[in-house]
């Protein structure tokens, strides 16, 4: 296998196949040693939380796929903390897109002076450029349709798949007493220029509570997996 990107939560793999190899780590994102979904640089190491999120990403993925959603998941191998997914191009040199149900997070540093903390939200979709020196700029349709970053017809279709994923994770979560209040997803293309869902599933990729109270990830997997 030959190494091709290094990443903050996985290394990324070229297979002889084609494929290629993630591999789940340890470390998340954060500030200050706490865990945090929307930041843009590693903040702690959790032990175990890379197993965690790939047991979580299988289940997901396998559900999604199921569903008729298009993803690069073709298999996993638990006991070495690896999964195999097949090629995709990011958008632009990376996008993050994030759907919220709940007024959290930077939603709420942003637009704190128009919505209070929790106040719900219509699985509200944003976009933001993966760019850690500029803190993940949010960009706009137009603006990604300008920059050629991806077509109208392409924002469309991630804007009603991440709808219809996040309602997939959020009914699993809810049959566990869980509340879901937002996710991050990331999507690719293949050499068609089919939208897929790539990345991960995992709960270092979500906020979620219990009772109003917010859950970490180690707990959430295993409240999810009880």
């Amino acid at each position: 296998m030959e190494l091709v990107y290094t990443g903050k939560t996985k290394n990324v793999y070229q297979l002889e196949n084609g494929n290629y190899l993630l591999k789940f780590k340890d470390d998340c994102t954060g500030k200050d040693g706490v865990f945090d979904p929307g930041e843009n640089s590693v903040g702690l190491t959790i032990e175990g939380v890379g197993d965690v999120n790939l047991r979580m990403s299988v289940y997901f993925f396998e559900k999604i796929n199921a569903a008729g959603i298009p993803t690069h998941y073709v298999s996993a191998d638990l006991a070495e903390t690896t999964m195999e997914v097949l090629p995709a191009k990011v958008f632009g040199k990376g996008l993050e897109v994030i759907c919220r149900y709940k007024a959290v997070g930077s939603f709420l540093r942003r637009y704190g002076d128009y919505v209070k903390e929790g106040a719900d939200l219509p699985a509200y979709v944003e976009m933001t450029f993966k760019n850690d020196a500029l803190g993940d700029p949010l960009v706009t349709k137009d603006g990604l349709e300008v920059l050629h970053v991806m077509s109208g017809e392409q924002y469309d279709t991630i804007r009603d798949l991440t709808q219809k994923i996040t309602k997939i994770v959020s009914d699993e979560m809810r049959a566990r007493g869980l509340d879901l209040y937002d996710i991050k997803f990331e999507f690719g293309y293949d050499q068609d220029g089919k939208v897929m869902l790539i990345d991960e599933v995992a709960s270092g990729n979500m906020r979620v509570y219990k009772d109003g109270a917010y859950i970490d990830p180690m707990t959430l997997s295993k409240l999810f997996f009880a």
